[in-house]
């Protein structure tokens, strides 16, 4: 049960609705967007949440959902069930492409792992696309929604008939045409056109009765006659025939069809309304992820906690403006049932009482909450909200009358699983009376056990959230130094509303503050000042201590990464001494080896002087290499000393020559930077050789400079030119459009389109000109005669847009 009629609006659920319902694709999932309902039961709520759950993981990981086409055709089915009725074209034609869509979503599932999205697999189980429809559908239209000639062998001959009457009725008017401009019938630049869906010849007025035809409309000013020459006449009527013929073919082919597609209703109407489910929980899924949304723990056991929880709306709000929300941390259980939340005006105490509200309705809706995944959730069978100004002159309500209703209700519907938001409790009457009511109403709702949040600026109401049992008291943080409100929500103790320092921020009287403060008792505000102050200073410890814990952490990860770095060392040390001494040892040895080699040597050639002398001489050379493996380390030491970096000259800035650009010149482009030679020059438009390919540029792309073209690899070459020519491909239209244009502007864009056309090695071009007063097609055509790669040009078609339009072959 939810109270009262106007919950949404009161929590702002009302605006969750619109951001679901912008977030789906189609009018099926919309639907399920106005069927949200509260729900009082937990496997419901969990199966709804676990949907979305798995939703949410399919977007995480980027696979492409199939989004398009998510047509709602269950009208049409119901329609076609009627025997000897037929599904329209427009209508065949959207069967096809969210049938299409229907498969793409089979498939998407059926391609997964096998444990991925059982809940969301477990939808699509029984949809079933039987493949003939799709193939039939496929045979009689094509992908533009056109019916197919080949739809039947009927219709086949009867638009063959119609393609050779057709160029008959051409023949017949071009005819006509030449021998009414030949007998000077025609205005100047009068070509062929179509009204009324008949090919007609615009006639002079004088003139009219000169061709014999049938007159189907004329111009504005009454000077120009449209006329369809007698002898296309008939033809044209034999098309109109075959055209009724065509549309009773047609008729024909889709009743055959919708006779095949009829059995086959019932099971297609469950798949939309799958494809509608889908898109819905998507939706959901997209606005969870917008405001870090995932499920809670949902209990069975009467406990709620909430953990950095958020207001969605308000987090979208402060997201968009680049603001951070503080997050909401509280908790009730079956000892603390009751939050009588206190303190200044403006300090959060309507938003918290409201966070509560619309997360515990959008957990019971099915939506993810914007809480921290690990808080709990319980399930509530009733939410009750009294909040803002009821009085109505039409029932003769006022404020506190509205309120008394809405207290009156509460008491007779509150139970143990109710939950209950009050927003200023007690007032709109004479304060003692009304805090005395609302005391002896929370004392009631105590006896019901019932589960709320309640907020107050009555200092005996605080009292008796202290005194009764299952209540307790919570404070909105405010900092009295900065005057400036924290909106955090201290539990366990009441707050101040702090009207004294609010008053005084706004620049309340000084005088008037003063007799106030006299009036209502110095004792009182000073304790609930430095009660509220103790609370705010033991806020910034706890934070600076958190600071500190997280610093300690830090110097001791410092300290034992410089202690193993430590031993390390010491360690590599060692390791290099050894390594030291042991290469000393080994030098000793093999100096001792050499020096008894020699004087074993000596001995058996018997003190030989030619002998002795050369075994003198190795043991020189010997001691020599022993000494260069001794100075080898020092050697390397004067080497890297002998080492100095080279001075980087700094680049001389070029000065760039002045006057206008001449054959011959050196100029550099100035988007790129590539320098190359100027060849021609014709008025603005230049040909410059880059690295030997000859471009045609304007000239105000140019500037002169003394470098001269330096040799670029290939492959530079290649991807600059390329990376220019992707660039304009990307950008180019094949129509150019210049109408309302001067001759000379129009002669400039149109020098460069073609230039562009040339370059891109564009086969054809429009050049929209209008007809107008024919000022611009002539100048146009002039110059299109002077370009020599053009093969050809001419008006467009008439149905293509006649002689307003040029076409040109290259």
């Amino acid at each position: 049960m939810i109270y009262p009629e106007n919950f949404e609006q009161k929590v702002g659920f009302d605006s969750i609705r619109i951001l679901l319902t912008e977030a789906c694709v189609s009018d099926m999932g919309k639907e399920y967007v106005a069927k949200i309902r509260f729900s009082a039961n937990l496997q419901v709520i969990d199966k709804m949440l676990m949907q979305t759950a798995e939703f949410i993981r399919i977007l995480e990981t980027g696979k492409a959902f199939p989004t398009n086409d998510y047509i709602d055709l269950r009208p049409e089915f119901v329609r076609i069930q009627t025997p000897g009725s037929y599904i329209e074209q427009e209508v065949l034609f959207d069967l096809k492409s969210s049938l299409r869509t229907l498969q793409s979503i089979l498939s998407f599932f059926k391609n997964t792992e096998k444990e991925a999205y059982p809940l969301l697999k477990t939808l699509v189980v029984d949809v079933d696309i039987p493949p003939e429809l799709l193939m039939k559908a496929d045979r009689i239209m094509d992908d533009k929604g056109e019916i197919r000639d080949s739809a039947s062998s009927k219709l086949a001959d009867i638009r063959r008939q119609m393609a050779t009457k057709q160029r008959q009725v051409m023949q017949e008017v071009r005819k006509a045409f030449s021998h009414a401009k030949k007998s000077g019938w025609l205005p100047e630049y009068a070509e062929i056109t179509i009204r009324n869906g008949r090919a007609v010849i615009p006639v002079k007025a004088a003139d009219k009765r000169a061709l014999k035809g049938v007159i189907h409309d004329e111009s504005a000013t009454g000077q120009t006659i449209f006329i369809e020459p007698v002898n296309s006449c008939e033809v044209s009527n034999e098309i109109l025939e075959l055209e009724s013929e065509e549309r009773r073919e047609i008729i024909a082919i889709l009743t055959r069809f919708t006779d095949s597609l009829r059995p086959h209703t019932p099971m297609l109407s469950a798949a939309y309304r799958t494809m509608g489910l889908l898109d819905f929980i998507r939706a959901k899924a997209i606005f969870s992820q917008k405001i870090g949304a995932l499920p809670p723990v949902l209990t069975r056991k009467r406990h709620l906690l909430l953990k950095k929880a958020v207001h969605p709306l308000l987090y979208l709000s402060h997201k968009a403006s680049g603001k951070t929300v503080v997050p909401l941390e509280m908790e009730l259980d079956k000892e603390n049932r009751l939050l009588l939340i206190s303190g200044p005006n403006a300090g959060g105490k309507s938003v918290c009482l409201v966070t509560v509200g619309l997360l515990q309705y959008m957990l019971q809706c099915g939506l993810p909450v914007s809480a921290s995944p690990d808080s709990e959730f319980p399930v509530f069978d009733r939410i009750f909200i009294d909040m803002g100004d009821e009085q109505s002159l039409e029932n003769d309500l006022s404020t506190y009358s509205s309120h008394l209703l809405n207290m009156k209700f509460f008491l007779q519907h509150a139970n143990s699983k109710s939950l209950i938001l009050i927003d200023e409790f007690g007032t709109g009457t004479e304060p003692q009376l009304g805090a005395a009511i609302a005391e002896a109403t929370l004392e009631q709702l105590v006896h019901k056990q019932t589960f709320g949040v309640l907020t107050t600026h009555y200092t005996s109401l605080k009292l008796a959230a202290e005194r009764l049992d299952g209540t307790i008291n919570g404070a909105m943080l405010f900092d009295v130094k900065a005057l400036k409100p924290l909106y955090q929500l201290r539990i366990g103790k009441p707050g101040s509303s702090f009207a004294f320092e609010i008053a005084r921020k706004i620049g309340f009287p000084q005088d008037v503050l003063n007799r106030a403060r006299k009036k209502s008792g110095g004792k009182h505000l000073r304790f609930d000042t430095q009660l509220q102050q103790l609370e705010a200073d033991k806020l910034i410890m706890a934070q600076r201590e958190k600071e500190i814990s997280n610093s300690d952490e830090k110097l001791s990860q410092l300290m034992e990464k410089y202690r193993q770095l430590k031993e390390q060392l010491e360690a590599e040390k060692k390791q290099i001494i050894r390594q030291a001494k042991e290469e000393a040892l080994e030098i000793v040895r093999q100096s001792n080896r050499e020096i008894e080699n020699t004087i074993r040597q000596i001995r058996e050639s018997q003190a030989d002087k030619e002998k002795t002398k050369q075994l003198r001489q190795q043991l020189e050379e010997s001691k020599e290499t022993l000494e260069k493996a001794l100075k080898k380390p020092a050697k390397i030491k004067n080497e890297l000393q002998k080492f100095k970096p080279e001075k980087v000259i700094p680049e001389k800035t070029e000065v760039i020559p002045k006057g206008p650009l001449k054959t011959g010149d050196f100029v550099v482009l100035k988007e790129g930077g590539m320098v190359g030679e100027l060849l021609e020059v014709e008025g603005n438009v230049c040909i410059v050789n880059l690295n030997n390919i000859r471009l045609k540029i304007a000239a105000d792309k140019l500037q002169k400079t003394n470098k001269k073209p330096g040799k670029i690899s290939r492959k530079q070459s290649y991807s600059g030119v390329m990376q220019g020519i992707n660039q304009k491909a990307a950008q180019f239209e094949l129509t150019l459009d210049l109408r309302g244009k001067r001759a000379d502007e129009a002669i400039e864009l149109l020098t460069r389109y073609i230039d562009d056309a040339l370059l891109l090695s564009i086969k054809e071009v429009n050049i929209l000109h209008g007809k107008g007063y024919g000022i611009l097609r002539p100048i146009i055509r002039e110059y299109l005669q002077s370009v020599k790669e053009i093969k050809g040009f001419g008006d467009a078609p008439i149905q293509f847009g006649g002689a307003g339009i040029t076409k040109v072959w290259f």
